[in-house]
């Protein structure tokens, strides 16, 4: 992954990041500032070595060689020592404090510095005089157990532990460190609210913008969709709002259009194979409102419903569909026998006709290849809309014609995994993709400007999902 697809993820999933990210720094914040202030005092005991001992416990000595080594050897188990029962039992006493050895344990921090003679006793408490109060007790107890109670009765302690910095009472808390907290919340937040958006990008199985679709088909998005009720009607969308930003949107599409990589002779038409990859994604929508729109220009435009296993180009332009297709295909009628003239004289329609039992072999015939070829020398575009791709390879055969298809992805509902395996196939067989079309497409996203100006002037229409197929 690189950094541009890391910021690609953060941007997609900049909600999840964002509160993630405010919520670690809320919770950073709300201890630093609700916290119950912790004070923290400091005593330092130095251990010396004690020249005044009898002979025999010289002779142990001057067997370690010299009395500082036996008291750099002695010293590094003093920090144990002080949070031991013995030492701390007389300071609870002494204090009369309302708590266990092992709770006083953990308020004290006891260190031997490298290298030195010191031993540093800190205790936390959450009222300042406690704290040094507590520490300066502890200093005096282990120092009183050293000198007195660790050697057998009678015998001076060869060690002896002086306090040579008393604690003083502190002015400031120890902590929480409120800078510290919140830098520390700070960069926390940017980590988890990073993870966050990497996990849900991870666990997302379906597309949600178009750069999701455009990393797996390697294409271009022609355009973007939003929903929208008009979209159901049946009539194209240039017709019922030729002003509106639906219809800026197709207009768009068919500017994209006109630089598809297709194999176009001279003197024949273009031809459009618009697909998806499961049903419900709007291809058909797409097909009928891409037809019109490119009518509107004055191109003469035939689009055939080819999707004979579930026609819905009649229904969705709300026209006769009981003829078309099949019958042209099984030799029943002729293409003027079917084909019909909507809203411009320039726009044909060829309904698929009634269902027939053998769709695969009709649409895979020298007869339907005939039918195409002889479209394309009388109109300028011929858009077949044809059968998902996870239904059918009908796309793929029409797509060799033209090297390559038009995908059309929805969002929430196009899968990733059935995404990827399509365009996997379709590269295989050598279609590409020529460009896309991203329906249901979120307007706050897409084109945020472009909407946002047209709905000043438009009124706003609730929106539902697709039927259309």
């Amino acid at each position: 992954m690189t950094f541009a697809d890391l910021f690609a993820i953060i941007r997609k999933h900049i909600v999840t990041a964002v509160i993630c990210f405010v919520a670690v720094v809320a919770v950073a914040g709300g201890y630093a500032f609700l916290a119950s202030p912790q004070y923290s005092a400091t005593a330092q005991i130095i251990a010396t070595y004690n020249s005044s001992q009898d002979s025999g416990n010289a002779g142990d000595i001057n067997q370690q060689n010299t009395g500082g080594t036996y008291v750099s050897n002695q010293i590094k188990s003093y920090p144990t020592l002080a949070t031991t029962e013995t030492v701390l039992k007389p300071v609870i006493a002494k204090l009369n404090l309302d708590m266990s050895v092992k709770e006083l344990g953990s308020r004290l921090s006891v260190t031997n510095p490298s290298n030195t003679a010191f031993v540093n006793i800190t205790a936390t408490a959450g009222a300042a005089d406690q704290s040094a109060t507590i520490a300066n007790a502890v200093a005096d107890s282990l120092s009183d157990i050293v000198e007195h109670d660790l050697y057998a009765k009678g015998v001076a302690s060869p060690i002896t532990l002086t306090v040579v910095q008393r604690a003083v009472v502190p002015q400031e808390p120890s902590a929480p460190n409120k800078k510290l907290c919140i830098a520390a919340g700070l960069v926390l937040g940017l980590i988890i609210g990073i993870f966050a958006a990497l996990v849900k990008d991870l666990l997302s199985t379906k597309v949600e913008e178009t750069s999701d679709v455009r990393s797996i088909v390697h294409a271009s998005a022609l355009g973007s969709i939003p929903k929208n009720d008009v979209l159901e009607g049946t009539r194209p969308i240039i017709i019922a709002e030729p002003n509106g930003p639906i219809t800026e949107e197709y207009r768009r599409i068919r500017s994209n259009i006109k630089f598809l990589q297709v194999n176009q002779e001279e003197g024949r038409g273009q031809l459009l194979v618009i697909s998806s990859t499961s049903a419900s994604e709007g291809k058909t929508t797409t097909a009928v409102n891409t037809a019109a729109v490119l009518a509107e220009n004055g191109a003469r435009v035939l689009l055939i419903d080819a999707d004979l296993r579930h026609p819905s180009v009649a229904h969705h332009l709300g026209i006769e569909g009981n003829v078309g297709l099949a019958h042209v295909l099984s030799g029943q009628m002729t293409p003027v026998d079917v084909v019909q003239n909507y809203w411009k004289p320039n726009l044909h329609i060829l309904p698929a006709g009634k269902r027939p039992a053998n769709a695969s072999l009709l649409l895979n015939s020298d007869m339907m290849k005939m039918l195409v070829d002889q479209a394309l020398l009388q109109y300028d575009y011929v858009i077949i809309d044809t059968a998902p791709l996870t239904v059918s390879n009908d796309a793929v055969v029409f797509g060799s014609w033209t090297n390559g298809v038009i995908l059309v992805t929805a969002r929430g509902i196009c899968r990733k995994k059935s995404l990827d395996e399509i365009a996997e196939s379709l590269r295989t067989a050598k279609v590409p993709v020529l460009g896309f079309v991203f329906n249901f497409a979120n307007p706050k996203k897409e084109h945020k400007g472009a909407y946002y100006y047209y709905y000043d002037d438009s009124p706003r229409r609730s929106s539902r999902r697709g039927r259309k197929h």
